[in-house]
C-alpha cells in the first residue's frame, strides 16, 4: 500500500536538497507519495504562520512526516517553528541512530547507538526570569508523567529491537530533585522490563564514555538538554552531520506520529549554487523508509550512497568536487 508522508522542505538550502530525496526515492521505487507543506521563516513571511493549521492537520492525517530546516528570525515575537512544532503535536521523544556511513570517515567504526531524548520538558521550556538587572533565572521543569513516558518509549524501543541495554544519562549528583525525580520514574518503568540491562550514567563522565568507548552503549536515554549535547558529539564520532539522522515521536499506537527530520544548517551562502551536501536530507529518508518497513528499498539506497562516497563523489565539505545535482545522479546511477 502506497503511504503518504507529508513533506516539509523549510528553510535555506533544504528546499534545493528536497528535490535530491524526491528523486532519490522516485528512482528507487519508494511506495511513498509525498503531500508538500509550507513551515518555517519564509513561511511566516508569507502567511503570519511559522506552522500553519494546514501543514499540522496534514501530519496528523499522514501520520508520517519529512522534514527540512525551520528558521526562526531573531525577533522574540516570532515562536520558534520547531518548538511550536512539538507542542502543537505533544512530539515527545526524539530519537537519534549514531552509526557509521561506510566511506565517511569517523573517529570509531562499527559503532550501532541510538540516543532518546525527552523533547517537551526541561529548560527547553523556555521559563526564564529577571530578578534583576544582573541575575536571571532559568527554570527546569520535570514532571513525573513526562519522565515515565519517555523511559517506557526508550524501554519499549530497546525491546522492540531487540537492545540489550538502556542507559539513562543524568546529573543526580548535583541537580537531586528534578534528575532524582527521572532516575526514581524510570526505575519504576524498569521493574517492567527486566530482561533488558539498565544502567545509569552521570552526564558528564558519559561524554567523556562516548567519545573514548562507544561500544559500550546501545539505548542512551536522557532529558532534552543533556540530549541536545550528546546528540551532536554522537554526530561528531561517526563523522558528522553527514552521517546523521533523527526523528520525533508523539502519540502511541495508531496515533503515534513520527517525523524524520534533517540536522543540518541552513547554509545561505550556498542557496541557489548547487553545492551543498544533500546526505544529510537523503539520510532521514532512508531512516522513514525502515520505519515504514520499506526495508530493501532503504538498503538499496544507502548501498547506493555509501558507494557513491567511496567513489569519491562527494561534495566540497566532504573533500570532493562534485556538485548537489552530481551526487544525486551518482546516487541513482548506482541504484
Amino acid at each position: 500500500m502506497t503511504t503518504t508522508v507529508t513533506l516539509i522542505p523549510g528553510d535555506g538550502i533544504t528546499r534545493e536538497l528536497a528535490e535530491s530525496v524526491i528523486a532519490i526515492l522516485d528512482a528507487a521505487g519508494a511506495d511513498i507519495v509525498f503531500e508538500e507543506q509550507p513551515a518555517g521563516a519564509d513561511c511566516y513571511a508569507s502567511c503570519g504562520s511559522g506552522i500553519p493549521d494546514a501543514t499540522i492537520d496534514s501530519i496528523r492525517k499522514n501520520k508520517i512526516a519529512l522534514k527540512g530546516k525551520l528558521l526562526a528570525p531573531p525577533s522574540p515575537e516570532y515562536p520558534n517553528p520547531n518548538s511550536e512544532l512539538r507542542q502543537k503535536l505533544d512530539l515527545f521523544a526524539a530519537v537519534r541512530p549514531i552509526r557509521n556511513l561506510r566511506g565517511i570517515s569517523a573517529r570509531h567504526k562499527d559503532v550501532d547507538i541510538v540516543l532518546i531524548r525527552e523533547i517537551s520538558e526541561d529548560i527547553y521550556a523556555g521559563l526564564e526570569h529577571k530578578v534583576r538587572e544582573d541575575i536571571v533565572t532559568t527554570i527546569k521543569v520535570v514532571t513525573e508523567q513526562g519522565c515515565s513516558r519517555i523511559s517506557r518509549f526508550a524501554f519499549e524501543y530497546a525491546q522492540r529491537r531487540n537492545r540489550k541495554r538502556v542507559s539513562l544519562i543524568h546529573k543526580a549528583n548535583i541537580m537531586k530533585i528534578t534528575d532524582g525525580l527521572f532516575i526514581r520514574s524510570c526505575e519504576k518503568v524498569y521493574d517492567d522490563f527486566k530482561d533488558i540491562e539498565f544502567w545509569k550514567y552521570i552526564v558528564d563522565n558519559a561524554c567523556m564514555q562516548l567519545l573514548l568507548r562507544p561500544h559500550q552503549f546501545d539505548v542512551m536515554l536522557m532529558g532534552n538538554l543533556y540530549g541536545d549535547i550528546m546528540s551532536d558529539l554522537g554526530a561528531g564520532i561517526v563523522g558528522g552531520i553527514s552521517a546523521s539522522m533523527g526523528a520525533m515521536v508523539g502519540g502511541v499506537g495508531d496515533d503515534q506520529i513520527v517525523i524524520f527530520e534533517a540536522l543540518h544548517g541552513d547554509a545561505p551562502d550556498l542557496v541557489g549554487k548547487n553545492s551543498a551536501n544533500p546526505l544529510p536530507f537523503i539520510l532521514p529518508a532512508i531512516y522513514m523508509l525502515e520505519h515504514l518497513e520499506q526495508d530493501e528499498t532503504a538498503k538499496r539506497i544507502q548501498a547506493a550512497v555509501e558507494t557513491a562516497i567511496q567513489d569519491g563523489i562527494v561534495t566540497a565539505d566532504l573533500g570532493g568536487t562534485s556538485s548537489t545535482s552530481e551526487v544525486t545522479k551518482a546516487i541513482i546511477a548506482r541504484l
